[in-house]
């Protein structure tokens, strides 16, 4: 797959998981040309992956070169006067679709100009892209701001009209259009009413809308005020991996940043992190002083170092978040109530129900008022009836309040227990440490996708281990002293055919261990391993003053034949890794 759109995730290995949500979208996408594909909106909470989700599909639509041109755009936190706004939006616009039918990935990354646009218009004989270009500045010199606006953001539907394609229109942080543009050139007066724009365009089936945003009540406000409920569907995406992705998640990105971890490390850190990929990404790029995740203790205090340092990444998102959230409603008592309802998020609270339970000595219209307003915000949720209200169900959100306010909440409500965050990733460890049976499903499930990751990790972090701790059909007496482990290590054939060695262990007394990782469910047959001797055959030849040992690691097992095969020619093998 090409990638001309850069994504915000860095290298693209590193997005895990959402295959749900990839399913989901994927039917959804291939009814856009029969005309049947309603506007979505993706709602999440900041680094739930909602970005990284929409620039893959836009990867993969552009890639593919299909029935659908995507469209994708990033409304920034920045000021903009409309008609700059209508002109980068148009350029984004009229670039990657360019791009698209070109095949040329840089208008992707750096937009054509007006006029480069215009003149391709000419060049081929595209009309409307010319008709777009001279309206949108015959407006602008006229001062006609808004119908500058309305060429621009009407061009995707416009063009699926005229040229019987379809489009999919992507725009990340749609609720910015409405807090962001301005009528004037000092930004002096924001036109909030921007997303109005899209009123009729949200019902577009030539080029329907998939929009995002971060701030769930907010976008639910702006699609409720200006686009009508239900003219975009919506889907809340969770911001939690399921466990087996998280788990992966933490190999990716433990890899692709070097950083030490064991097999058991990997299953602990998951767990702390909830399988929040962000979450993760934090504590393996830590710049915690001492940082080791290699031991228990290691892995504790790297999670807490992220959840209460104040410098942390992980800490000061989540703070940004928080402080924004809270200008309108940084009181005790919103702080109280707040923290109260994420520790409880598993129930539905009432005004009279929060004023018993937690004492507080203001009415229960004031608590309502209070919890509209953290609605508002973003940091709370309606419950079932208007009078109900339940916290986020968002367990990283709950360590981040717990930290930022318990102490302060206790100073005025003495019912309000202080908590020790260590101790409770520490308990949260050992209830790990009895899930072995579910835990030995996990890691086998896993070992399909990731198995050079995990036989890497196992044997960096053994460092001693007899061979038949992790193959069959060798030497039980032999012992491995590791010394260095490598992934993916290349070499030639005398004629100059590439090879490679999926994971090449090095240990005392000049021994190499080279192992072979076959990841598909079919057992590996004869000519698999034959290819794989010859390649060990060869390696050897290069490194005449070791001894190479070869193993073979298969998901789905071996057929009978390489089987016999592997024991004939003294080839260990293995189809699990167990690392408890």
């Amino acid at each position: 797959m090409q990638y001309p759109l850069p994504e915000s995730i860095g290298n693209p290995d590193l997005l895990a998981g959402r295959e749900k949500e990839f399913a989901l979208f994927n039917k959804w996408i291939s009814r856009i040309p029969k005309r049947l594909s309603k506007s979505r909106a993706i709602l999440a909470r900041r680094k739930s992956g909602k970005t990284s989700f929409l620039q893959r599909i836009f990867n993969r639509l552009w890639s593919e070169n299909g029935e659908v041109i995507p469209f994708y755009i990033n409304i920034s936190e920045k000021k903009m006067w409309l008609p700059d706004f209508a002109e980068q939006f148009y350029r984004a616009f009229a670039s990657q679709y360019i791009s698209f039918l070109e095949r040329d990935e840089a208008m992707v990354r750096e937009p054509l100009s007006l006029d480069a646009i215009r003149q391709y218009g000419l060049d081929n004989g595209n009309n409307s892209l010319v008709k777009d270009i001279d309206l949108i500045r015959h407006y602008r010199e006229q001062g006609s701001f808004d119908l500058a606006w309305d060429t621009a953001s009407g061009a995707p539907h416009r063009h699926a009209g005229v040229s019987g394609v379809s489009f999919l229109v992507m725009i990340d942080e749609f609720q910015n259009t409405g807090e962001y543009i301005y009528m004037d050139e000092h930004h002096q007066h924001v036109d909030n009413s921007i997303p109005g724009t899209w009123h009729d365009l949200s019902e577009s089936k030539l080029a329907p809308m998939l929009v995002t945003g971060s701030y769930v009540g907010w976008l639910i406000n702006i699609i409720d005020t200006y686009l009508e409920a239900g003219r975009l569907k919506r889907y809340m995406m969770n911001p939690y991996l399921e466990p087996e992705a998280g788990l992966e998640a933490v190999y990716r990105y433990a890899a692709h940043y070097e950083e030490s971890i064991t097999n058991v490390a990997a299953l602990q850190i998951n767990r702390l992190c909830m399988s929040d990929p962000f979450f993760i990404s934090c504590v393996i790029q830590s710049d915690f002083e001492g940082k080791n995740l290699t031991s228990e203790e290691g892995v504790i205090n790297a999670v807490h170092h992220e959840i209460t340092d104040r410098a942390s990444e992980m800490s000061m998102t989540w703070g940004e978040y928080i402080e924004l959230s809270l200008k309108r409603i940084n009181t005790v008592n919103s702080k109280h109530i707040m923290l109260h309802l994420s520790k409880h998020a598993d129930r539905e609270w009432t005004p009279r129900e929060l004023k018993q339970e937690l004492r507080l000595e203001i009415d229960e219209k004031e608590i309502k008022k209070l919890l509209q307003n953290m609605v508002k915000a973003d940091l709370i949720q309606r419950g079932g009836s208007d009078i109900d209200y339940r916290g986020l169900t968002d367990g990283t959100l709950a360590l981040i309040l717990r930290h930022r306010f318990e102490k302060e909440i206790a100073t005025y409500q003495p019912n309000v227990e202080t908590t020790d965050l260590k101790q409770d990733f520490g308990d949260e460890i050992k209830r790990l440490k009895k899930e072995k049976r579910s835990l030995r499903g996990m890691v086998n499930h896993l070992s399909g996708m990731m198995a050079e990751y995990m036989l890497f990790n196992e044997f960096r972090s053994k460092k001693r281990f007899r061979l038949s701790r992790y193959f069959e059909n060798v030497n039980p007496d032999v012992e491995l002293n590791i010394t260095d482990v490598v992934m993916r290590t290349k070499f030639e054939r005398p004629d100059g055919k590439a090879m490679e060695i999926d994971v090449l262990a090095t240990s005392a007394r000049a021994w190499l261990l080279a192992v072979e990782v076959k990841k598909t469910k079919a057992p590996v047959g004869l000519p698999a391993v034959e290819d794989f001797l010859e390649k060990v055959r060869v390696f050897a030849d290069l490194r005449p003053d070791n001894v190479v040992l070869p193993a073979f690691f298969s998901v789905g097992g071996f057929t009978e034949d390489a089987m016999r095969f592997c024991e004939e020619k003294g080839i260990a093998v293995a189809t699990r890794i167990e690392i408890f």
